[in-house]
């Protein structure tokens, strides 16, 4: 028997921190956070996830921003709109 498994990304989900400042440039509502997770598969069927990562980048500036690096406002914003 065959069995093919391994893992996969996801598709990435894009959200807009409109409410944020970018602490590089100080523009308001130019963060754009991007959220990418890996699952584990069976014949090509997602089974679960084994991990997640997200960064932000600033579309006006184009600085990135990792997750050890957000600011508590950035957290905040995250935090609402994953409710």
């Amino acid at each position: 028997m065959i069995l093919f498994f391994g893992t996969r990304p996801g598709k990435p989900e894009t959200k807009h921190l409109f409410n944020c400042e970018c602490p590089y440039c100080k523009q308001l509502g130019t963060l754009i956070a991007v959220t990418e997770k890996n699952y584990f598969h069976i014949f090509w069927i997602k089974l679960f996830k084994i991990s997640s990562a997200t960064t932000i980048e600033c579309s006006h500036c184009k600085r990135g921003y990792y997750e050890n690096e957000f600011t508590e406002e950035m957290n905040l914003e995250l935090s609402k709109t994953t409710d």
